[in-house]
């Protein structure tokens, strides 16, 4: 079972009440989102496109808009070089199309995951070199590909970086009084360029073994931090030390999202100004997508992109709604995370990339609609795949007795090795674990991590790094390369050097306000939309029952895998509450509290069972008909 947590911030909740015509409760759900001043709370609720941060407080974002200008007035050919995820994908469409309408000669190539991997790498410089490119742009990549661009300059292309990933470093030691500098190694001695001669993808999982060896020595004050910066024309990143923009928390596809404001401001166009309307729901598309923190400007981009995408008049998203069943004006953060970004997603995972960007292109409804029938298709497909790696998984689990591994090292090799991040995430989720799941690549075996509060994945791997062939990640994620016959070693030595705890490895549930159902209203639940997209950094409010009575149940859904209780508070308020979760578990928890037969006395109608709840609140509409809802998350 989870630990419950009660958030305990403090704020003239009130004051807030009486300014913002809110709740006191909802005043609370506020503070507990790291909302200190009015300013803020008057953000997060009314903020507009017009909140959000000027483009120009991006470092080099001047010189980016000149060169870009000079080459299309030049008449010089533009490439937009993205990535293969949907971020990547919506940042290609972004910049492509922003350029387009200014009358730039532009077009597109996103990298092959098995084939190309990440980014930028010398098979796409020499491609553009030999098709007449005179000018890159990277979207959502290129931070880390100096050797690549350093080949683009060899060959006269020019080259704007636009990324928001980390920027590469290295570690330098103090060498003598005259405090010159040496990065990693023997006082005196020079080392090569952590990027040097490497791949992008190599930089990408590779970087961060030499901030791991370095680790110790910077937390000692010994070392210093020098930024490795791409040798191109401008470099639009607001990881960047010397940027000054003020919330750096945004996707690839804010960045493009940036880069065209700048271009539509300074030329005054106003037909790019009219294509910001549409170009605002990529945006919001990406940065649901790429699992950004819905906070600062992020929350204001996906509320105004969610209101363009339920009236949208791009074709592909609009088929991409159709095959999937998803009525416009309902459309939420949901449904752009977990249906649409995943039918593009499969395309990069299973396929090409460009697939996805060919449907979002798309001219007309009859194109798209047969675009977007494949990408469901393959998403269709993608499911499959991912439900039985997941089965896989747990009879790897079993067979391998991981029962007291406290991290969890599976070997799948058959398993398409881009679906071992999806795997390793559904396994996490169960056994609240950190895992790995590894797979047969086309050079070695391959691998994805997910981690858990508490155990950070990338330091780990820092201290077993001699497994790895190439390897990268952060707190709660990681990538690797490594030899198969490693595997063993490995899962031994990340195992003997956790020093996480059986309790480090029960969930934390954080709630927002103890509050019993009788004052969860209608009043309140009206309040609640106020406070959406809900996701990352702004989840959606959690209020705890203490002794709420079960007395009757029935299964719904064609499978009967949900659940209707009538219930009773302790001041006799008689609700409906609904459990979308483990029936099952649900079901062994009643046996376990209160006795044999429970379960089936709870759904024959002879329950009297005290059960502590956490829920959310919210609004059902059924055959016209609006009416609160109350859904269980949790239970003790």
């Amino acid at each position: 079972m989870e630990k419950w947590y009660v958030a305990a911030k403090k704020a003239d909740f009130d004051g807030w009440a009486r300014k913002f015509g809110i709740t006191p409760v909802v005043a609370r759900i506020l503070r507990n989102r790291d909302l200190t001043g009015e300013e803020e709370v008057e953000k997060f609720l009314r903020g507009t496109l017009a909140d959000c941060y000027s483009p120009w407080l991006l470092k080099d974002m001047d010189r980016a808009v000149e060169e870009i200008l000079a080459a299309i007035e030049q008449g010089i050919r533009i490439r937009v070089i993205g990535d293969y995820d949907v971020d990547g994908i919506c940042s290609s469409y972004i910049l492509t199309k922003g350029l387009g309408v200014l009358g730039a000669r532009v077009d597109t190539a996103i990298p092959h995951r098995i084939h190309d991997g990440y980014g930028l790498n010398d098979h796409l410089i020499q491609k553009a070199h030999q098709d007449g490119i005179g000018m890159i742009v990277t979207c959502d990549n290129g931070i880390a590909a100096a050797p690549q661009i350093e080949l683009a300059n060899s060959y006269g292309i020019k080259v704007i970086v636009t990324d928001h990933h980390e920027v590469p470093f290295c570690m330098e030691l103090p060498d003598g009084p005259a405090g010159d500098t040496a990065a990693e190694g023997s006082p005196g001695e020079k080392r090569q360029s952590p990027v040097a001669g490497r791949t992008p993808e190599e930089i990408a999982l590779s970087r961060t073994a030499a901030q791991g060896e370095t680790w110790e020595r910077e937390h000692s004050g010994r070392t210093a931090r020098r930024e490795l910066l791409p040798p191109a024309l401008a470099v639009i990143d607001p990881k960047q030390e010397q940027c000054g923009y003020p919330f750096s928390g945004i996707c690839g596809g804010v960045v493009a999202y940036k880069v065209t404001a700048a271009l539509a401001e300074r030329t005054g166009s106003g037909a790019l100004a009219e294509a910001m309307e549409e170009l605002v729901e990529f945006a919001a598309l990406s940065t649901v997508c790429d699992v950004m923190e819905l906070k600062d400007e992020n929350r204001i981009l996906v509320k105004e992109g969610l209101k363009r995408l339920r009236r949208s008049r791009n074709p592909g998203l609009r088929a991409l709604m159709e095959v999937n069943g998803i009525e416009p004006e309902r459309l939420g953060a949901y449904h752009l995370g977990f249906v649409i970004g995943p039918c593009l997603n499969a395309t990069g995972r299973l396929d090409t990339a460009k697939r996805a960007l060919e449907l979002l292109q798309s001219a007309g409804k009859t194109e798209a609609m047969t675009a977007a029938r494949e990408l469901k298709e393959l998403n269709d497909s993608r499911k499959n795949l991912t439900i039985r790696g997941v089965e896989q998984a747990e009879r790897y689990l079993c067979d391998h007795h991981m029962e007291q591994d406290k991290v969890m090292v599976i070997y799948l090799p058959e398993v398409h090795e881009s679906l071992a991040g999806i795997i390793a995430g559904r396994i996490r989720e169960k056994y609240h674990h950190p895992v790995f799941i590894l797979s047969r690549g086309e050079e070695g075996v391959k691998g994805s991590g997910r981690s858990v509060e508490g155990y950070h994945m990338y330091e780990a791997m820092t201290r077993v790094k001699q497994y790895f062939t190439k390897f990268g990640g952060h707190a709660m994620a990681a990538g690797l390369s490594m030899r198969e016959a490693d595997i063993e070693n490995l899962r031994r030595d990340l195992n003997a050097d956790c020093l996480l705890e059986a309790e480090d490895f029960i969930p934390k549930v954080h709630i927002d306000v103890p509050m019993p159902l009788e004052y969860a209203d209608g009043k309140i639940a009206d309040e609640l939309e106020q406070l959406e997209p809900f996701g990352v950094g702004n989840p959606k409010p959690l209020f705890a029952q203490k002794n709420l009575r079960f007395f009757a149940g029935y299964k719904m859904g064609a499978n009967k895998t949900c659940a209707r209780y009538r219930v009773q508070t302790e001041g006799g308020y008689g609700a409906q509450l609904v459990f979308f979760g483990d029936l099952e578990r649900f079901g062994a928890f009643l046996e376990e509290k209160y006795g044999p037969g429970s379960e089936n006395a709870l759904y024959e109608g002879r329950g009297n069972f005290d059960i502590s709840v956490v829920y959310q609140i919210g609004k059902n509409t059924y055959r016209g008909k609006t009416e609160i809802q109350y859904v269980m998350q949790y239970y003790a």
